[in-house]
């Protein structure tokens, strides 16, 4: 026999859905731990700082409850490129219309650029959640300690969650503070929908990142990827590919040695690309030069760059 009164409780608890906003100086694991949180590689990582440029969505839906995150570049002195001003601006931006912000520190050392974040979390006055990341790099875990210390007394975050974003480790504590501080509301996107992106910008996305991976020392941040052409046949994926650099040497650089450098960025990118899309892929790649790129705001806007493509 059946308990049809808890039955009934169980089948009317209110779902919960809204918008988590992962900020943080460039390079402390935002973009990974959307990935760990998702389960899958969503947001492109790479060990050079500002690899993110633009705000992603990542909904990441289990049960009743759907954390929609919000993936965002690192908040840095911006300096006077048009594109690192544009990529501040896009992370502070949406801090007033989120449900909760996560920070994410390094689990040691709080800098310069910690503390301006902490400033902008302070100024949009939403509650916020600090996490020390890349503990799994301590054997030591008593040097937390000061950190967490030096984070509570400043009066900005609810919780302080030490975790790592890498390994996994802390991450059910995690998402049960997240829902914790989620207002009930009806959820804005399907069980199985992980983002609003389009597939053009996450191809896009795959090929700058493996760009990133292979030349990071000699092209850190002055590469660009435009998806020309997406054309969807029976038998596979046929994708076209502009990547612009600034100048000429660069453009050489890209390219390689009777096009070696080219050729193996491809190969990295259409495996990804494939996983993604699930069927074979066609990728051709062009190498542009686009003098002055960063500090244009109609290429900005061309490549999605501007609060009109952000």
């Amino acid at each position: 026999m059946t308990d049809s009164t808890h039955s009934s409780d169980a089948q009317t608890v209110a779902p919960r859905c809204g918008f988590v906003a992962l900020v943080g100086r460039p390079n402390v694991g935002k973009s990974t731990l959307l990935n760990h949180v998702l389960g899958m590689k969503l947001s492109i990582t790479s060990r050079k700082p500002q690899t993110t440029r633009r705000n992603l969505l990542g909904v990441d839906t289990r049960g009743g409850v759907q954390a929609i995150y919000v993936d965002t570049p690192g908040i840095h002195v911006p300096g006077n490129r048009q594109l690192n001003r544009l990529m501040v601006r896009n992370a502070t931006s949406i801090l007033a219309d989120v449900d909760l912000v996560v920070a994410l520190f390094e689990h040691e050392r709080l800098t310069e650029e910690d503390t301006i974040v902490i400033d902008r979390i302070r100024e949009a006055g939403v509650p916020a959640l600090a996490v020390l990341n890349k503990v799994d790099l301590l054997r030591d875990k008593t040097r937390l300690l000061p950190a967490m210390r030096k984070l509570g007394e400043m009066g900005v975050f609810r919780e302080i969650v030490p975790l790592s974003a890498l390994k996994g480790d802390g991450l059910d504590r995690f998402r049960e503070l997240v829902a914790a501080f989620l207002p009930e509301a009806a959820h804005q996107f399907p069980e199985d929908q992980v983002t609003d992106a389009s597939e053009r910008y996450l191809v896009a996305e795959i090929v700058r990142e493996k760009l990133m991976r292979r030349l990071g020392d000699e092209l850190p941040h002055r590469t660009a990827v435009v998806v020309e052409a997406f054309t969807v046949t029976p038998e596979r994926v046929h994708i076209r590919a502009d990547i612009f650099v600034e100048k000429h040497g660069q453009k050489a650089i890209v390219i390689g040695e009777k096009g070696s450098m080219l050729k193996a960025v491809g190969q990295d990118a259409r495996m990804d690309i494939e996983k993604l899309l699930e069927a074979p892929v066609m990728l051709n790649l062009w190498v542009k030069v686009r003098k002055g790129w960063t500090n244009d705001s109609r290429l900005l806007h061309r490549f999605g760059l501007d609060e009109r493509g952000a």
